[in-house]
């Protein structure tokens, strides 16, 4: 995951300094507002405008001592009547940034002028009449409290954001941690995106892959509705932290974003690269194994995010059972080292999940032979490996098969799913009751032997329907000399009351075996 020097020209749609107050709206529901029976004579998005302050004034030259943000009360005692004069002030007051203008009718107006109204509406500007006298300075009094107070809401929730993920860093929490901190203090989701766009981490925040990851790569590039915080430090530049559209913070949403940011730069700069590298493919397996996900366009949306193409791609999946992270990162090495020069040609993401160690493979033409087996030596894991498919919901239905092929093998050892037919069958069958009950009834003597004398027989046992047509490789794979494997041969025998020279017994204790595991 390289590290560049490079400028998002993405716009940061969050202006912090703005969150905390009030927009036009709000202010009407004051009470000593509601009481002059105020009529929204140009509203809309209009009302949305945040107020910074309330200015009281009826010149027709106030624009002039404005900045920008204040609501304007006013008699308009000092405007003149006429229809370019009214324009006039709408434009320089449009031009201030006024936040909107609040007109008491009387002496002056006892309407609202339809020019003026016409010209606040073609500037986009918050007009609003009041049809009773209220004192202004109540009004004023009134908003600053309001604005004040939000201010301060702000700046407690600032301090506690800034507790949270500093505890975050010096507990060294993972990135998938931080990222979900953000989320849920943002209450939308929030993704953890490398240079290159691809998804080392994300929070959906109750919604689906799909919602959130689906053709990710061009939605972080067009970045419409997207809050955007680099993650940098030292002026080094390794990702982007995303957050899609939710409700407002006190804070300020891209204050949430940049803190989790800088939460997430020293992280990368304590713990290297390989903690990240390691998320992806993580987060994918486990979604993949634990079934913690919701079909398969959220499968092919979390893959294609983490870099793992899939349209007009062969996809496959390996296993090896009771691999550590150094095996896997081995298998790997051999995996990407047989794409050759062209770098597109094999993409693997694997992880170790539940004392197995898992790889994810979406490639051109599919992976050779010879890399497999050479992965398997150089691990010196035993490899189980999946049917090659062209489609998301065969991939996820090959999970199971290899699982169940993986156990069985030793080091070095490379089995494929598709040279064996009965373990895809009881994968297929899957639960299913009635073969269950047949496994149950089958190995019920043994397993009471096993249990009652810490026997090893249902090993034995597995070693000859994996061997069945070499009692020494049986023998062997059993870690038994020649003479003790017969013995329990004879035993297990007796118990069952079979034949275990009989093709029929030997497949039918085959499949009850495997449906144990």
């Amino acid at each position: 995951m390289p590290a560049e020097r490079m400028e998002d020209g993405r716009l940061r749609t969050d202006r912090l300094d703005d969150v905390a107050l009030p927009r036009v709206r709000d202010v009407l529901d004051t009470p000593v507002l509601m009481a002059g029976d105020p009529q929204v004579l140009v509203g809309g998005p209009a009302l949305d405008a945040r107020v910074r302050w309330v200015h009281v004034s009826d010149s027709a030259e106030v624009a002039g001592l404005l900045d920008g943000g204040e609501l304007l009360l006013t008699t308009a005692a000092g405007w003149s009547g006429t229809d370019a004069s009214l324009r006039a002030v709408a434009a320089s007051l449009a031009a201030a940034g006024v936040a909107g203008v609040v007109l008491e009718l009387g002496a002056r107006f006892p309407v609202a002028p339809p020019a003026l109204i016409v010209a606040c509406r073609a500037h986009g500007l918050a007009l609003i009449a009041l049809e009773r006298v209220v004192k202004f300075v109540a009004v004023t009094e009134a908003v600053h409290r309001r604005i004040i107070a939000g201010q301060l809401e702000a700046l407690q929730e600032r301090q506690r954001l800034h507790e949270l993920f500093t505890g975050l860093t010096l507990r060294g929490a993972p990135a998938d941690m931080v990222v979900h901190a953000a989320a849920q203090t943002l209450g939308a989701p929030v993704v953890l995106e490398t240079l290159s766009r691809e998804v080392v981490t994300a929070e959906l925040w109750a919604q689906t892959p799909t919602d959130v990851l689906a053709d990710w790569a061009a939605r972080s590039r067009a970045g419409a509705g997207l809050l955007t915080v680099p993650v940098e430090a030292r002026g080094v530049r390794w990702g982007t932290l995303v957050a899609l559209p939710g409700p407002e913070h006190p804070a300020g949403r891209m204050t949430v974003l940049e803190l989790a940011a800088t939460a997430l730069a020293l992280a990368r700069l304590a713990d290297g690269p390989s903690e990240w590298a390691m998320l992806p493919a993580r987060d994918l397996v486990d979604a993949v194994l634990s079934g913690r996900h919701a079909g398969e366009a959220d499968v092919a949306a979390r893959l294609q995010a983490a870099g793992l193409p899939v349209r007009g791609r062969v996809l496959g999946v390996l296993v090896a059972e009771g691999a550590d992270a150094a095996a896997l990162d081995a298998v790997l090495a051999v995996l990407a080292a047989d794409g050759g020069s062209d770098r597109a040609a094999v993409h693997t993401r694997g992880a170790v999940h539940d004392g197995a160690a898992m790889v994810l493979v979406s490639s051109a033409a599919g992976l050779r032979s010879g890399a497999v087996n050479r992965a398997a030596r150089e691990a010196g894991v035993g490899l189980a490996v999946g049917p090659e498919v062209a489609t998301v919901a065969q991939l996820l239905a090959s999970v199971r098969p290899t699982r169940l092929l993986a156990t069985r093998l030793r080091a070095g050892e490379v089995r494929r799913v598709d040279d064996r037919p009965l373990t895809r069958l009881v994968a297929e069958l899957g639960a299913d009751h009635r073969l269950q009950e047949h496994s149950e009834r089958l190995l019920a003597p043994l397993i009471r032997h096993d249990e009652q004398h810490q026997g090893d027989l249902l090993r034995v046992l597995a070693a000859v329907v994996a061997h069945p047509g070499s009692r020494t490789a049986a023998a062997s794979a059993s870690h038994l000399s020649r003479s003790v494997f017969y013995q329990r041969l004879a035993v297990i025998s007796d118990l069952l009351g079979a034949d275990l020279d009989d093709g029929e017994t030997v497949a039918a204790l085959h499949l009850a075996l495997l449906a144990r595991r």
